[in-house]
């Protein structure tokens, strides 16, 4: 049986840096921080679904947590006059006094703007999800989503597979569309990649893959994925 890794985890220290930024040498200390970034971004993502929210970076100094959250729809997570941000900043409090941590941090969150969403992977995840929970036709959503994201020029090539009940049916199966070019196996490819769950009443739940691929990074390149 074969091992498929993550193509973000293969291309680490490449052309792609790490989600949690930061760096301790006690070892208590490092447990604690790499479990409490976990569950808080595990319960980040449950609490921001359907804001179309890219990814959840988070760095770390002696007393400070700072939160990135990129998304495509920041006046939706904002609010009015920042509220938004406040109350969420509260409710992330909350879960870390809940943690019982040995320091509790200064909490900062900041927010920022995906210019393209159609482009990135997570987000064309969702999308997917969101047409399918609506019950629509599940070969007319990967057709239109897929023309979509190739209608952007930096986007050289994509791929999404469905697996599950699909279309109501009694067992199981996959469904892939694929356009263009996607290198999984080389390494300086610049290859989103992400997953996302659609729940539907009938047939339960249905399984989201995306490959995007954005051409090649050679060294001194800027990498803006």
């Amino acid at each position: 049986m074969t091992h498929v890794a993550h193509p973000y985890s293969q291309r680490l220290g490449i052309i792609r840096d790490w989600k949690d930024r930061w760096f301790v040498r006690d070892r208590a200390r490092f447990r604690e921080y790499l479990k409490t970034d976990t569950l808080l971004r595990e319960w980040l993502k449950k609490r921001l679904k359907g804001m179309y929210v890219a990814d959840i970076e988070m760095e770390r100094d002696a007393n400070a947590l700072r939160i990135i959250i990129k998304t495509s729809r920041p006046g939706m997570l904002i609010g009015r006059s920042g509220e938004g941000v406040i109350r969420l900043n509260k409710d992330v409090q909350k879960k870390l006094a809940g943690m019982r941590l040995s320091e509790t941090p200064q909490i900062k969150i900041d927010i920022e703007e995906v210019r393209n969403p159609e482009a990135n992977a997570q987000i064309v995840a969702e999308m997917v999800a969101e047409s399918l929970e609506k019950r629509m036709p599940f070969r007319r959503v990967l057709k239109q989503t897929i023309d979509k994201v190739m209608a952007n020029r930096e986007v050289q090539g994509v791929r999404i597979a469905l697996a599950g009940r699909i279309g109501g049916a009694e067992m199981s199966r996959s469904e892939e569309i694929k356009k263009g070019r996607v290198p999984l196996q080389t390494l300086r490819a610049n290859i989103e990649f992400a997953r996302a769950e659609a729940y539907l009443p009938y047939t339960g739940l249905v399984g989201i893959k995306v490959w995007i691929y954005k051409g090649d990074v050679f060294e001194g390149e800027e990498n803006n994925a």
